[in-house]
């Protein structure tokens, strides 16, 4: 009895986990977040203004100015490619609703480097151009698979949470997609910048077994980082 008791309480516990593996589900109408917390209320990493003082502005991203995500982006860095976020930080009004947009940018040959968004689900939609997008599933067995699909405009694909994954202008062209996350702050962790740019950086030693390369090879690379 003992131990079908434990573990009924082992399973409660990790379906009450599974449940909050995402963004909490609100219990207001919003939680328009501010910097400044005199007199406000702290929800989810941000403070909550007054829902008396909230206005429209609070959820409103411009378009036709400068900002707006119908600008192109410049993509004359070493990728390629240039991510434009929508999330709680341009728009307060996203706080505690569990959801945030971005738009990229793409050169030809311009990649958005192998990435992960620890705290959400990516949903892909391509409005101009060809994609190679893909991910890769974790290590469980049979693990590291890859998923990989072209894509062309009015193509959509999914990025499943936390797993690594990427997209590359195959095209001649510019290419624009949209993407949407299931997180007001999704996050990102790219790989390679992770790695091989961290501050202080990772041991050579560290990096040599991990890899099984040469120390030479991964100090060059930490001197592209």
């Amino acid at each position: 009895m003992t131990n079908h008791f434990l573990l009924t309480i082992v399973l409660v516990a990790l379906a009450s986990s599974f449940a909050y593996a995402s963004d909490p589900s609100p219990l207001q109408d919003f939680c328009v977040a501010i910097d400044e917390p005199k007199d406000a209320v702290f929800v989810n990493g941000k403070f909550c203004k007054n829902p008396k003082l909230a206005k429209a502005d609070d959820f409103f991203f411009p378009g036709p100015k400068m900002l707006g995500l119908n600008i192109p982006r410049s993509t004359s860095n070493r990728v390629g490619s240039n991510v434009t976020p929508v999330n709680v930080e341009q728009i307060p009004g996203l706080n505690t609703l569990g959801i945030s947009l971005a738009r990229i940018d793409f050169g030809p040959n311009g990649l958005n480097p192998p990435h992960t968004h620890p705290r959400a689900t990516e949903i892909l939609v391509v409005l101009e151009g060809t994609l190679h997008v893909g991910f890769v599933t974790s290590n469980l067995n049979p693990g590291n698979r890859l998923f990989t699909k072209v894509l062309r405009k009015g193509d959509v694909f999914v990025f499943p949470v936390g797993l690594i994954h990427f997209q590359f202008n195959v095209g001649k062209t510019n290419a624009v997609a949209i993407a949407a996350l299931s997180s007001q702050n999704p996050g990102v962790i790219t790989i390679a910048d992770s790695v091989f740019g961290s501050t202080p950086p990772i041991s050579v030693d560290v990096l040599t077994k991990a890899f099984q390369v040469d120390g030479k090879v991964i100090e060059l690379l930490q001197k592209q980082f």
